[in-house]
């Protein structure tokens, strides 16, 4: 945060000063105790009782509120400011630092590829920016102000994730962050449990376009389906379409495995580039082209760009390469399961080492509400549809994908498991250095983490390189 006194906060949100000092010099913010952190610290704050051995440790602090304040204890550090409306004057701080902040500030969602799509953002910005960024993938609501703030004077760019977990969270962080470049990187089904249908949730996707200020660039997934349905009418900034299928104007082509990861020859204004896209699955190529497209919005040149991407560290637990038990090889994707990552990890399964036998070990898909059934039953349709030897689901309503996949009377061996146990003693005499066994669940299904941890040979490399390439 640029350091700010007390007495220019005052001032920016109209507030009385009713103790302590104008000169303290403010470095972080907060609207709730638990976030208070450390020492220079401004605090919005609703409460009327304070509960003062909390934040001595935090001293000296500053705290506004719209109520009469009692302090306690040492009161030479402690400055109280007395405002007429306190969320009125904290969106007042928040929008004079926003403003106060002039570079290029990227917002990413979609139902995948989000924290992908940021990482290779801000890997391609940082050779030559400084860039501020969403940690990991906390891009909860109560983070932005931490990510507004972790902006200032040195940060030449930034990138966050958006997330929606329900109706309004994209204008939530935007009311923070307002950002001048949003990522749309495809829209599938999740989250239906807040979002209630699956317009609702394109909708809630769809905010990112009024989240962009008026001259603001939207990049969107051309071969996406559910982006198509987005009402792009009021819209007046700039557009600009990536794709591997469509007319675009970052298109992929001539894509192929190798043993690297991806290459692609990428077209752009009627020239073309052939990159290399660490990663495996024509997934990851639409993430590139997010990635490569919104850099290149910003002044980057494709030719570095495609240089930069080389270096690109893949992340871990996702569609990773790593030696497995009896010499198998298993593709780990357990950092999160939707519908379309499903597809995409199955997509996978299926191109790489073709002659190996595919296992695929799927978990249960969490915040669907009623639509559970509906979902898991469209995700056994997907796994019924691809091309692999064995299935293995693991969890009371992965139970339907299975049911689903019997029902569809394919070529497929299937059984269900209630936990880890019995499925790694079945795979401990069906996995061979003959298959390939894909693993994907989410990062909070601890049968899913044990099996997958299971299953890693020990002092395996951390990552496998493909024996075999196949385009």
């Amino acid at each position: 945060m640029k350091p700010l006194t007390t007495g220019y906060i005052r001032k920016i949100i109209s507030g009385k000063l009713m103790h302590g000092r104008d000169d303290l010099l403010i470095q972080h913010g907060a609207y709730r105790l638990k976030q208070v952190r450390h020492t220079h610290t401004i605090l919005f704050l609703s409460r009327k009782i304070v509960r003062w051995e909390r934040l001595q440790p935090f001293y000296p602090i500053a705290i506004v509120t719209d109520r009469d304040l009692e302090v306690s204890g040492r009161t030479e550090d402690v400055t109280v400011i007395k405002v007429e409306n306190l969320e009125e004057s904290y969106w007042k701080f928040i929008n004079n630092y926003r403003a106060s902040i002039n570079i290029p500030v990227i917002a990413v969602t979609g139902t995948s590829g989000k924290t992908t799509t940021k990482e290779m953002i801000r890997h391609l910005l940082s050779f030559s920016r400084k860039v501020a960024h969403t940690n990991s993938t906390n891009n909860s609501r109560t983070a932005h102000l931490s990510y507004l703030l972790g902006m200032d004077d040195t940060t030449e760019a930034a990138v966050f994730e958006t997330a929606v977990g329900a109706p309004g969270d994209i204008t939530n962080a935007a009311a923070y962050l307002k950002p001048t470049i949003g990522i749309i990187t495809n829209i599938g089904e999740h989250h239906l449990n807040y979002c209630k249908t699956l317009e609702g949730y394109i909708a809630a996707k769809g905010e990112m376009c009024n989240a962009l200020q008026p001259d603001g660039t939207l990049i969107i997934n051309a071969d996406d389906r559910n982006t198509k349905k987005l009402d792009l009418k009021s819209f007046n900034g700039k557009i600009i379409t990536i794709g591997i299928h469509s007319k675009c104007d970052f298109k992929a082509s001539d894509v192929c495995f190798s043993s690297e990861g991806m290459y692609m020859t990428l077209e752009h204004l009627q020239k073309k580039y052939r990159m290399l896209v660490p990663g495996l699955g024509e997934h990851q190529i639409y993430n590139a082209l997010a990635a490569i497209a919104s850099a290149h919005q910003i002044g980057m040149g494709l030719a570095e760009i495609a240089v930069r991407m080389r270096t690109f560290q893949t992340l871990n637990k996702q569609l990773q390469l790593v030696d497995g038990i009896n010499g198998a090889t298993i593709i780990d994707d357990t950092w999160s399961i939707t519908t379309t990552s499903l597809q995409a990890a199955l997509n996978v399964l299926q191109a790489v080492e073709p002659s190996k036998k595919k296992i695929a070990v799927i978990g249960t898909i969490t915040d669907l509400g009623s639509w559970g059934y509906a979902i898991h039953e469209r995700a056994g349709e997907i796994i019924a549809e691809s091309k692999i030897d064995m299935l293995l689901t693991i969890g009371k309503h992965a139970k339907i994908m299975a049911d689903t996949v019997s029902k569809k009377g394919v070529a497929m061996e299937v059984h269900s498991f209630n936990n880890h146990i019995l499925a790694f003693e079945l795979l401990k005499k069906a996995a061979t250095e003959d298959s390939l066994v894909l693993v994907k669940g989410d990062m909070f299904s601890e049968a899913i983490k044990k099996l997958s941890t299971l299953l890693r040979k020990k002092n395996m490399r951390a990552d496998r390189k493909i024996d075999r390439p196949s385009t």
